[in-house]
């Protein structure tokens, strides 16, 4: 009915450009029947799949970290890099949502679109310039490099109460919280583990982008036992980019301390509106650029790598393991972490500043 009464038949000049809201389809076969169907309609450059994470402010500086600034050019990679952590914590329920959340779990509503888009920006290849298909061109090149998820790579949990909603079945499977490993194989990021993670119901709520580093070799000063390096992009709440870094201790004492080096935008960039994501998204629908936008061999590429296993959830196969509502989660998910090799630092609490 779209096509049929609001297509711009205008030979003026004019243009029609139809934004498609998430969630495209529920996996292959159906995200794949929906752009059949919409392909039948309307071209390609008129479609734009809209994934609001693309309109965040720290996920559209993730280029500009990478590919601007000279000292991350030759540290971005295997050779430096332990592992990548990007984390989407909420720290409600469902709410409301039950019913809809059931149908589609943590995986379906927040990893399969918009961790996994964040990943493609951690882990892409410069492309040749900015124009959007250059860029899109290089995402869907990093997830079909992703290796199929390990079952043994993955944790999920369920916070109890969730079935007490009414909109819940009382035999729900569906995961509200999902720890996992993905593997990209290919020369700058073989052997680094990205672990993304999402959970409802947990002990606060953030959105980040963690990247760690790997030891000092030779550690004179026994840094090992306070953490590694990290850079984290901290996406939402308090939005700011910090690396954590070791420093000396202030004193008489040759010791040794974790701090950090911190840009936080509310204290350094006071008076300076930054635009809801869905606002910067529709600007880009009216100016026609689909930079931010979901391209159709990119999301068949995207729910290539999860169908499997969200297969297995769906078919009980696989298991939510139960936690407390306000924790951190399964208990298996930190041994995940551990396991893949993250570092946990200990003591060390990044603060945002205060005005």
């Amino acid at each position: 009915m779209i096509r049929k009464c609001c297509m711009n038949r205008s030979d003026l000049g004019g243009w029609t450009r139809i934004v498609v809201e998430k969630p495209f389809g529920k996996d292959l076969q159906s995200a794949e029947n929906l752009s059949a169907q919409i392909g039948e309609l309307f071209d390609e450059p008129q479609i734009y799949r809209i994934d609001h994470y693309l309109g965040k402010e720290l996920v559209q500086n993730m280029l500009v970290l990478r590919f601007a600034n000279r000292f991350f050019l030759p540290l971005w990679n295997r050779d430096n890099i332990d592992n990548v952590q990007i984390v989407f914590r909420e720290d409600f329920g469902t709410e409301g949502r039950g019913g809809y959340f059931d149908e589609y779990g943590i995986i379906r509503d927040i990893i399969q679109n918009h961790l996994l888009q964040v990943l493609c920006l951690v882990a892409m290849e410069k492309p040749v310039s900015l124009k959007p298909e250059h860029i899109r061109d290089e995402k869907v090149k990093v997830l079909q490099s992703v290796l199929p998820i390990k079952d043994e790579e993955v944790v999920l949990g369920q916070y109890e109460g969730y079935r007490d909603d009414p909109t819940v079945p009382d035999q729900s499977n569906t995961p509200t919280f999902a720890t996992m490993v993905l593997r990209i194989h290919n020369e700058r990021w073989e052997g680094v583990p990205f672990i993304m993670k999402a959970g409802k119901a947990l002990n606060s709520r953030k959105a980040e982008i963690r990247v760690q580093f790997k030891d000092v070799p030779g550690d004179i000063f026994k840094c090992k036992r306070q953490g590694r390096n990290e850079f984290v992009i901290r996406l939402q709440p308090s939005e700011a980019i910090y690396m954590k870094l070791t420093v000396k201790q202030p004193g008489l004492e040759m010791s040794t301390i974790q701090s950090e080096l911190d840009l936080s935008y509310r204290q350094r960039y006071q008076g300076v509106t930054i635009p809801e994501a869905y606002e910067r998204l529709i600007l880009d629908t009216i100016r026609g650029d689909q930079q931010h936008f979901v391209r159709r061999d990119e999301l068949k590429a995207a729910w290539e790598i999860f169908t499997p296993l969200l297969h297995r959830i769906d078919n009980g196969e696989m298991k939510p393991i139960p936690y407390k509502p306000g924790s951190r989660g399964p208990a298996e998910a930190d041994e995940l972490l551990s396991n893949a090799g993250y570092v946990q630092t200990h003591g060390y609490i990044w603060i945002p500043p205060t005005l």
